[in-house]
């Protein structure tokens, strides 16, 4: 590849360079995927393509995978570049990393939105049998566990809210471009269901408590609670949340 007029690459100037040696039925895929939609650390020399239906040369810096065909559904478009769809790229992942990194990457995608539960089992159906199916299947199984069970928490924590006629709060709300769990707009006050069961990952985690940083310093209170305590301590949770209503100013002429 050759830079004609310029010093610096444009973006993707290397990976388009690798599609156009390769030829035609020919996509970004694997870690090179990953980064190109922002969920994986891509590889500082290896650029990894995909090619369906025959063979093609690989050379320093190019790492070929190929593959009999490959479904038009697991094919995507990056600015312009051919690249093996959000789903198709966990599961290349799955099969060629270990699986904290596929964890990482399946828990950012999560986070960016790019792919659902439904479109990586429509994958799976796709690719039943390739290298880390079932891996994925695995995660999809757990992550299934994980939403019943935070499910039945928040169903928890609003029993005990309305329980102790304290005011009504936003479920699943929307506040500084994040999702909490519950919201007392007015009182600035957000009340969390925490715990490692639910956040699947180291990543999700560290992620929480940066969001938790950045309602703090726009001057929301936090609260985390786990589904332990929401178990065994249902009345020192409530009484935690009613001081906090009572210290937050709007709340003290609603809070009984």
């Amino acid at each position: 590849m050759f830079a004609v007029g310029h010093r610096t690459h444009e973006p993707l100037a290397r990976e388009i360079a690798a599609l156009l040696h390769v030829g035609d039925d020919c996509v970004l895929s694997h870690a090179t995927a990953g980064a190109v939609w922002g969920v994986a650390e891509r590889e500082p020399e290896a650029i990894e393509v995909t090619v369906s239906g025959r063979h093609a040369r690989e050379y320093p810096g190019l790492r070929v995978h190929r593959v009999a065909t490959l479904d038009v559904r697991d094919v995507g478009l990056h600015q312009g570049v051919p690249v093996t769809a959000p789903a198709r790229t966990l599961i290349d992942l799955a099969g060629s990393t270990d699986r904290v990194t596929f964890e990482r990457a399946l828990a950012e995608a999560r986070v960016l939105r790019l792919v659902t539960n439904r479109e990586l089992r429509a994958a799976l159906g796709r690719c039943p049998t390739r290298r880390g199916a079932a891996l994925v299947r695995a995660s999809l199984h757990e992550g299934d566990e994980r939403t019943r069970t935070r499910r039945e928490a928040e169903r928890l924590l609003n029993k005990l809210i309305s329980a102790a006629r304290l005011p009504a709060p936003e479920t699943n709300a929307r506040l500084l471009g994040y999702e909490v769990d519950v919201l007392w707009r007015a009182q600035k006050l957000v009340v969390e269901v925490d715990g490692h069961a639910f956040h699947g990952h180291r990543a999700a985690f560290e992620r929480d408590r940066a969001r938790d940083q950045a309602l703090v310093a726009a001057g929301y209170r936090v609260i985390r609670i786990t589904w332990r305590q929401l178990e065994r301590e249902p009345l020192v949770v409530l009484a935690r949340i009613v001081q906090a209503l009572q210290h937050a100013e709007p709340a003290r002429a609603a809070v009984p």
